[in-house]
């Protein structure tokens, strides 16, 4: 089977024959970067309604007399959500979807490494907007059971566990190490730009009829999903380009003379280029005719890698330490997404769509984090101290949030801008820079199929402690929400405290640095 789809084969036919090869690596990758960035910027949008929809489905009616005029039409009339326990069975809802996505993303990675990432990522992207409609559809015909919504949770979190292996292993293919952390770290604004985007889908469908805030979101991603079908490339050695993370042959590599070969590509991935070639291809490599076989001794060296295993991945350095910390730090995170809007509308004057809307300041602050860790990251090399000092900041101003949001309209978007910020970095610079980084360890000695497995033990152990964080925050924002913030910061302090001994090896690493450069001055 070819796993070029046809609309990439036809342009590759007729515009990219005489494109040089630097060129034509830099059209693709910036497309890659572009598609997959819409790809989870999607399946985050499809996520965020349960969030929003939430402020009409939590009403505890039982004591509760109706207002003479009302604008909300589903004043405390829609079952099984109008009792007394509505935060527990709405934290049941979240964790339903979370539990099953966290148990799918360790099987998820597995299945991308063996299969077309194009067919994986499209089908689960179709699948996931199905399912995310199904569950507003539950208003449009009076479904008032609550298995009803429990399985459709289930089954958008089954199928929504196919996008983040899949994008970072396909973005992956076409990075290598130089400036991962700001490309990823940009790139990953796509999670805080997704949420946003289906809060103000959500939020404006919210009071009338909230059916629509599922659909349409719904409609979004399959849309997406089918050009992701016909327009995605996962991997650049399809299209006769080589993969900077490729397989080094050592046995088969000797210093490369630069009068015989002058590749296209960035200094970075030369000498990877020149050690999967031998010196015939070497000096035929890039001449038109030779195009098509060179890009099947590539994709037969990459079908010749074998994925690697469950535990082999954990026994990468540094992959169980930033899995743990990770739980942590996502059970922070979604606790956030989840049940943010909800903390506004009970703690403010706002009413349900103004709540939403609120909440996406801390999702504009979570974009500069992801960004902002990214860039510290790769100026220091340091991927677990930038983590634990924005771990350390983020625990105080989660205090300083919860006691005086309510202050002002000012102070509580400020508050929550700095709050995203912190809480985001360091959950975005693992999921990202982070996990691309161990999955192309150099103990792999090159296996580009080790990526997606990597990414996800390591975003399957995060996504255990983003269920667990709403279904916690359920009761315990029933009872006090201070309760909630609570538990949010010890989450950070755990998550803090998990990265102690590869902070101290870094540290040692750049004193270790500091004190050669020293010495080689005098």
């Amino acid at each position: 089977m070819n796993k070029v789809p046809p609309t990439i084969q036809a342009i590759e036919a007729s515009c990219c024959v005489t494109v040089p090869n630097k060129k034509k690596n830099r059209i693709y990758s910036t497309w890659m970067w572009v598609l997959t960035f819409l790809t989870y910027c999607s399946y985050h949008m499809s996520r965020k309604p349960i969030s929003v929809v939430k402020n009409v489905l939590n009403q505890n009616c039982s004591n509760m007399t109706p207002p003479v005029e009302t604008n909300n039409t589903h004043w405390c009339d829609w079952a099984p959500f109008d009792t007394e326990d509505s935060a527990t069975l709405l934290g049941t809802v979240d964790s339903a979807f979370l539990f099953t996505y966290a148990a799918a993303m360790f099987i998820s990675g597995f299945v991308a490494e063996r299969m077309d990432l194009r067919l994986f990522l499209s089908v689960g992207m179709i699948l996931s907007g199905c399912f995310c409609a199904m569950f507003g559809l539950g208003y449009s015909f009076k479904i008032h059971m609550l298995w009803y919504y429990i399985l459709a949770q289930i089954l958008s979190g089954f199928v929504s566990a196919t996008g983040w292996p899949g994008v970072v292993t396909a973005l992956g293919n076409w990075f290598g190490k130089s400036k991962r952390g700001l490309i990823f770290g940009i790139w990953n604004i796509h999670t805080s730009l997704g949420n946003i985007v289906g809060t103000l889908i959500a939020a404006s469908f919210v009071t009338y009829n909230w059916a629509l805030s599922f659909i349409v979101p719904g409609i979004i991603i399959a849309s997406l999903g089918i050009i992701v079908f016909f327009f995605m490339v996962p991997e650049p050695s399809y299209i006769g380009l080589p993969n900077p993370n490729a397989k080094i042959m050592h046995q088969r590599c000797s210093p490369m003379p630069q009068r015989r070969y002058q590749p296209d590509y960035d200094t970075e991935t030369q000498e990877e280029h020149a050690c999967l070639l031998d010196d015939d291809e070497i000096q035929t490599s890039y001449v038109d005719k030779d195009k098509e076989v060179e890009a099947r001794q590539r994709t037969e060296r990459l079908d010749e890698e074998k994925a690697i295993g469950f535990l082999q991945a954990l026994f990468i350095p540094g992959v169980v330490e930033f899995s743990l910390c990770l739980f942590f730090a996502k059970l922070v995170s979604y606790t956030f997404l989840y049940w943010l809007p909800n903390y506004i509308y009970h703690s403010t004057t706002f009413d349900a769509e103004g709540s939403a809307n609120m909440s996406t300041f801390f999702d504009v602050g979570a974009m500069i984090g992801g960004v902002l860790a990214g860039i510290i990251s790769d100026y220091s090399g340091m991927s677990a101290t930038t983590c634990t000092v924005l771990l350390i900041f983020a625990i105080p101003m989660m205090f300083i949030y919860q006691a005086y949001s309510y202050v002002s309209l000012g102070l509580n978007t400020f508050l929550l801008i700095v709050v995203g910020i912190l809480v985001n970095g360091p959950y975005s610079l693992i999921t990202t820079a982070v996990s691309a980084d161990l999955g192309t360890h150099e103990s792999l000695q090159g296996n580009a199929k080790a990526l997606a497995t990597v990414t996800s033990v390591i975003d399957g152990t995060g996504s255990i402690g983003a269920a667990v964080g709403p279904l916690i925050a359920g009761p315990l924002s029933a009872a006090n929400w201070n309760y909630v913030f609570y538990m949010l910061m010890v989450s950070d302090v755990i998550a803090m405290l998990l990265l102690t001994r590869l902070v101290v090896r870094e540290v040692k690493g750049r004193l270790q640095q500091y004190r050669q450069r020293s010495h080689s001055r005098f």
